[in-house]
């Protein structure tokens, strides 16, 4: 890590708070801590906090958009089910990287260009959607706004473990099942 320019090092070190320590413990403090440079020293790279962590959450971005691999020749249904499947696994195996992607914060503010990286894969889910036709007579964004609504809840209460009271059992799979049920046709 030495070796790394500072700015890589800053975000790798954030990542490692994210992964031991969980999102409460994302401070600049810690972060420069880990780092092993004065908590001032980040300041040359990331004016504000906010900035430091949409780099940090960039990363997030380009994980869990590397593990959404979409066959555009593919059934559209069987690729929301698979994009529903590694949105899940992520939010399981990354619950502090998951929680800092989808902060309003960070996302309303642009910086880093944080929306430009998770815009995207939203518009992955908007093409499925497209592809596999809707039950509904809403727009194809409206559904994929509702699909995505769908899967970040089942995530974040399957983290939780309220749905595991709620429905039994240990898999999720059939709620993502259910859920994509519910708005393509």
């Amino acid at each position: 890590m030495a070796n790394e320019p500072l700015r890589d090092r800053l975000v790798r070190a954030g990542i490692e708070v994210l992964e031991q320590d969980g999102l409460a413990a994302l401070t600049l403090r810690e972060i420069a801590r880990r780092a092993g440079v004065s908590h001032g020293a980040p300041r040359r790279y990331f004016p504000t906090h906010l900035e430091l962590l949409s780099a940090i959450a960039r990363t997030g971005y380009a994980r869990l958009t590397a593990e959404v691999a979409v066959d555009p020749d593919g059934d559209p249904r069987d690729q929301l089910l698979a994009l529903g499947r590694a949105y899940l696994s992520f939010a399981r195996a990354n619950p502090g990287m998951f929680g800092l992607m989808f902060r309003h914060d960070l996302l309303a503010s642009g910086h880093l260009g944080l929306r430009d990286t998770a815009l995207p894969l939203f518009a992955v889910l908007v093409d499925l959607i497209e592809r596999a036709g809707t039950r509904s007579t809403a727009p194809a964004a409206v559904v994929a706004g509702a699909l995505w609504a769908n899967l970040h809840g089942i995530a974040q209460l399957w983290s939780w473990g309220s749905l595991q009271l709620a429905v039994g059992g240990d898999d999720p799979g059939a709620l993502l099942r259910a859920a994509v049920d519910a708005h393509v046709a």
